[in-house]
């Protein structure tokens, strides 16, 4: 089981570059099948010659990135559709990553990687020090996407998502803000095979197959359990959306499901996802809805009428009392 959340916490990172593009860009982004073994291709053929692995981790993230900004481009200045633009640059970088490997796959079970200290100190997979540790660094990393997109660009990311219409027509090019989020998506997801190819200790071409299923999973399983309505919560709900996917996962395996049954499991898990909401199962789960569990009474809207009535009463300035009426002057000694 520890072992299953140390594998999703690497994930956690894959499932913030999908939030990225699907969330944020709204761009069905299927690049990641091929960043992630191009990020673990890199850092496997640069840890396996003798190159740092903290520098081959990071290596393998902007090989990712580079597949975001070509991915862009075809978008973009190519004027493809954002699919098959996705779909083009995976299946180039299919070839890429053969060629980065020289072979399908590469073994890391005999050097040194990220993990292997913890793996020396009998942390990985055993307690929950390295559980700790993944998290920390997930978080520092959910925290700076959150600081981006809290930003003048980052809010300029958001708009071209939510209506690149009207961003447009401020003066925002959504041409570079694509591409630049396309960048930082795909360079997450090489960040993430390259981690994850040194905690499995090898690195295959195929490993990347099906991942954007993987990342949706992610992205919805979590937003629709914690929910999505602040920056913060969202994000943290990718965390927490990897994590449990994990998990799932575990359970299945050890309930005694075939290993070849999870690509359908995954597809069950995305679909149930987004249906029960539309159905109202999750609805009356009382975390989605407020803090305390209930939802506070709706009060009716104001009548703006009797709102201007009452402002007027108020201000209004009081008439002067009648004045009483004057009595005839009665003469002296009458």
């Amino acid at each position: 089981m520890i072992g299953s959340i140390e594998l999703g916490l690497l994930y956690g990172v894959v499932a913030l570059g999908v939030f990225l593009t699907f969330r944020v860009l709204n761009f069905p982004d299927l690049t990641v099948d091929g960043s992630f073994t191009t990020g673990a291709a890199v850092a496997a053929a640069m840890i396996v010659n003798g190159q740092s692995p903290v520098l081959a981790t990071v290596a393998g993230g902007g090989a990712g990135l580079v597949a975001g900004i070509v991915t862009g481009i075809l978008h973009t200045k190519g004027r493809i559709d954002g699919l098959l633009a996705g779909i083009l640059t995976m299946i180039a970088l299919w070839s890429v990553n053969l060629r980065i490997m020289g072979s399908s796959n590469v073994s890391l079970l005999r050097e040194d990687t990220l993990f292997t200290p913890l793996r020396e100190a009998q942390w990985l997979g055993r307690t929950w020090w390295a559980v700790l540790l993944l998290l920390g660094f997930l978080l520092v990393l959910t925290l700076l996407v959150d600081w981006f997109l809290s930003t003048d660009l980052g809010l300029a990311i958001q708009a071209t998502g939510n209506n690149a219409q009207m961003i447009r027509s401020l003066g925002v090019n959504t041409d570079n803000t694509k591409i630049l989020t396309l960048a930082l998506s795909n360079g997450l997801v090489g960040l993430g095979g390259a981690m994850v190819a040194q905690y499995q200790g090898f690195s295959d071409i195929s490993m990347g197959i099906g991942l954007i299923l993987v990342g949706l999973a992610s992205v919805i399983l979590g937003q629709a359990i914690v929910g999505q309505r602040f920056l913060f919560q969202a994000t943290i709900a990718v965390v927490v959306g990897a994590v449990l996917y994990r998990l799932i996962v575990f359970g299945a395996l050890r309930a005694g499901l075939d290993p070849n049954d999870m690509k359908a499991i995954t597809a069950i898990l995305v679909v149930a996802a987004l249906l029960l909401p539309r159905w109202g199962f999750l609805k009356r789960v009382p975390s989605l809805r407020t803090r305390g569990g209930r939802v506070p009474p709706r009060e009716p809207a104001p009548d703006p009428v009797s709102e201007i009535d009452a402002e007027a009463n108020a201000t209004a300035v009081p008439a002067d009392p009648p004045a009483a009426a004057a009595t005839p002057p009665t003469k002296a000694g009458g």
